[in-house]
């Protein structure tokens, strides 16, 4: 995928793992690395051999920084509320790929950086990672959906704090709070990820996919409705050769071989 000036990708057996390569500016996302991102967004889903995707950043200070400040400081109202819309319709389109995203954080994710962590569906950080959303040191609010995404994962109490004091936790305390699901030293980062990755591709594809729609659709409807939606992907499942297989292998006392089927 040479064609990507600022990412680099890999697929190892089935894990895509794609990193953004701009290690000069700390990885921070201008307008340039989101179109990339939303190209690969959408090879990804398009490619069968890729089951499990890991977003990561160059190097081993920062994930992703933020959005690209030189870039996005002279935008006025119009040009700005563009470059959000853009970018939250790339996050968006991530976290509703039809295969799980992990983020593996490796440092600093400010800003943009956290909002598209948060837009993963699981992160796991390395002890040395940093997060925060600084932007009302700017003057703005963030425009990625972090004062979406965030109270869903943290609280609105916590959310709060953290948008209106634009402090910086560690990992540790990310970790605490639910914005990061896991931490692993710094060099094992990558090796934590993957065997996450390797793990869930051993489980029916089917199934994931429709739990991975179920949450993401269900958290924002109401109980009855949400469990409702639950009860018709359950259904679903019935449908396929992967919960036979599944089923069968559990009665007869061995390991399932899913075919996505």
């Amino acid at each position: 995928m040479s064609e990507y000036q600022n990412l680099l990708f890999e697929n190892d057996n089935g894990i895509g793992v794609v990193t953004i390569n701009r290690p000069k500016a700390l990885n921070a996302l201008n307008e340039a690395t989101v179109r990339e991102l939303d190209k690969i967004i959408d090879v990804l889903a398009q490619d069968d051999s890729v089951k499990v995707v890991i977003i990561t950043g160059s190097g081993e200070k920062s994930f992703v920084a933020g959005a690209d400040i030189v870039e996005m400081k002279d935008k006025d109202a119009m040009e700005g509320r563009e470059w959000g819309i853009l970018a939250q319709g790339v996050f968006n389109k991530l976290e509703g790929l039809a295969k799980p995203v992990i983020a593996a954080v490796n440092g600093y994710a400010l800003g943009g950086g956290n909002e598209l962590q948060m837009a993963c569906d699981i992160r796991v950080a390395s002890e040395k990672a940093k997060f925060g959303q600084p932007e009302v040191t700017l003057g703005i609010t963030p425009g990625f959906g972090g004062t979406q995404r965030l109270p869903r994962l943290v609280g609105k109490g916590m959310a709060k704090k953290l948008l209106f004091t634009a402090d910086m936790i560690d990992a540790a305390e990310a970790y605490r709070i639910g914005l990061v699901d896991q931490l692993a030293p710094a060099d094992q980062l990558m090796d934590a990820a993957k065997k996450l990755a390797k793990t869930i591709m051993s489980r029916g594809p089917i199934a994931v996919k429709l739990c991975k729609f179920a949450v993401n659709k269900g958290i924002n409807m109401d109980l009855e409705s949400a469990i409702q939606y639950e009860d018709e992907v359950w259904g679903l499942c019935f449908a396929t050769a992967d919960q036979k297989e599944g089923m069968k292998a559990f009665v007869e006392k061995r390991k399932a071989s899913f075919t996505g089927k």
